[in-house]
């Protein structure tokens, strides 16, 4: 195992742990391994490009790792009501669109480049300075202060346009291996 794809397991294992300290109140301690797993986000990508250890693997987990990180913390966070409920099902909803779009192109036989928009990683760097701001509001007196700060990200989150605009540009070009009758 190389180090980026340690980072990326590490940011898997870290998602039970983080949704287990919320549920016990254990605010702080959730912002340390949330910040922690955002770090692992950012650097594990970096690596393998500068140290040349991309591998397939790593192309499967990450964004395993990124939608088991976004969807369990707006889970929680909304349940024990730190973000607002709309905005978990937003988010959450988004990303089973963009997976159902995924598995409807692969079943239609669409050769799909599976690789993150530009958009897309704005989208993700949002989803989590949200979390990011929602537990800092939770952590004593001074979290007053970025409310306004979270309230903005809650609507700069609820993107995602540009995937559903890509597949349906891909549906309506029929699919590379559609036959004419």
């Amino acid at each position: 195992m190389n180090i980026p794809n340690f980072l990326t397991v590490l940011r898997i294992v870290l998602v039970p742990i983080i949704v287990i300290l919320l549920i016990q109140g254990q605010y702080a301690k959730a912002l340390v391994c949330f910040v922690v797993a955002g770090v692992t986000d950012g650097l594990d990508g970096l690596l393998a490009r500068i140290l040349n250890q991309t591998t397939v693997v790593g192309a499967y987990l990450d964004p395993v790792a990124d939608k088991a990180l976004v969807i369990s913390m707006f889970t929680t966070l909304a349940i024990v009501g730190v973000v607002p409920g709309w905005l978990a099902v937003i988010v959450i909803s988004r990303d089973c669109i963009i997976l159902g779009g995924i598995l409807v192109l692969t079943l239609m036989s669409v050769n799909l480049e599976i690789k993150p928009s530009y958009v897309s990683k704005i989208n993700t760097t949002l989803q989590l300075a949200t979390i990011f701001f929602a537990l800092l509001l939770k952590i004593g007196d001074a979290g007053r202060h970025f409310l306004e700060a979270f309230s903005l990200l809650c609507w700069l989150t609820i993107s995602g346009g540009d995937y559903i605009l890509k597949g349906m540009k891909l549906i309506g070009g029929g699919g590379a291996n559609e036959e004419k009758t």
